[in-house]
């Protein structure tokens, strides 16, 4: 039972003491009922990468321009927006140079040809339908509800400086190859939802099952990266962001601050954070900043990231009797 440490001149009548006397449980819904948020720039992102999608395949156009080559576009009947051959897309989508041309990640574009721009685009592109519902309902799952706790500026700001990070760290390694899609975006949301958890730790009941279970939905998504053609990069760059900017944007007012509005006048009120949360916040956004800073000089700079860390090649992919990896160094 957690009270409100009120002084008072004189002796209480029974209503003041009831109403001093509320629990973490009550605190914890008082604070939920004040914040709940309508989600609408989640769907909206959704809605974005939809669009982009539609559009990408107009441009693909592989009725027009796979004529004379191996392989009929898959779906034929929907004209200009059919789908490349399954032996080149399996994941029913655009071409590669399509995809380069609106924007896909690729390192020799971003260092030699200095189009930083494209760290932010591709996060809005992806490599066929598969991926983009698989990336969508993701988001859709993972973003509303977020969005509602927390409102739509804290989680789109999560959500594009993730994507950002994890495309970073993806061109940082991934040298020969494109990469897109929104996955480094969603695993900032992951991310995010786990440092949220730590900093908001008192106010969770159940908060020991919350937490292993988001571990296993974390570990095997971060798992399902080590299989060939899969950019783990992006994912591992993107949940670390996100992961420190929980810490950052994410912390809740602790129980006596959230009740400032029915105390007396002239009560003197706690601070609105817990002191670990402070420390959390001005270590995470240390990290955050010199991590970002030092990744970008170094992609300029032209600097591959397997140079300085031979071993990080298994985080991407990890070679089987059944596959071989190419990572692109």
């Amino acid at each position: 039972m957690a009270r409100r440490d009120l002084e008072s001149g004189g002796g209480g009548t029974k209503n003041n003491r009831t109403e001093e006397n509320y629990t973490a449980h009550e605190s914890s819904h008082f604070y939920e009922a004040e914040t709940h948020w309508t989600s609408w720039l989640v769907p909206m992102f959704v809605v974005a990468n939809i669009a982009v999608f539609v559009i990408t395949m107009y441009i693909n156009n592989c009725s027009k321009n796979n004529i004379g080559l191996q392989g009929g576009c898959v779906a034929k009947f929907l004209g200009r927006f059919s789908f490349q051959p399954m032996q080149e897309n399996p994941l029913l989508g655009p071409s590669s140079s399509t995809l380069t041309k609106m924007g896909a990640l690729r390192w020799d574009n971003v260092v030699n040809g200095h189009q930083g721009w494209r760290l932010v685009t591709c996060i809005w592109l992806h490599a066929g339908i598969i991926h983009l519902l698989a990336n969508m309902l993701s988001l859709i799952f993972i973003g509303i509800r977020l969005e509602q706790q927390f409102g739509f500026v804290r989680i789109g700001i999560i959500y594009l400086v993730s994507g950002f990070g994890g495309s970073v760290l993806s061109s940082l390694f991934i040298i020969d190859h494109i990469s897109v899609g929104a996955s480094g975006a969603l695993f900032g949301l992951l991310g995010a939802m786990l440092s949220e958890l730590i900093t908001n730790w008192t106010i969770y009941s159940n908060k020991a099952m919350a937490l292993l279970t988001l571990l296993v939905i974390i570990v095997i998504n971060l798992g399902i990266g080590i299989l060939p053609h899969v950019d783990n990069f992006a994912h591992i760059g993107g949940f670390l962001v996100g992961f420190l900017l929980g810490f950052i944007l994410l912390p809740r007012p602790q129980f006596g601050w959230l009740e400032q509005r029915r105390l007396p006048a002239g009560v003197h009120l706690k601070s609105k954070y817990k002191t670990y949360q402070y420390v959390l916040w001005i270590v995470s956004l240390v990290l955050l900043t010199a991590g970002l800073t030092i990744a970008l000089v170094m992609l300029f700079r032209g600097e591959k990231g397997y140079d300085h860390c031979h071993w990080c090649r298994y985080l991407t992919c990890v070679p089987t009797s059944k596959w071989e990896c190419s990572n692109g160094s």
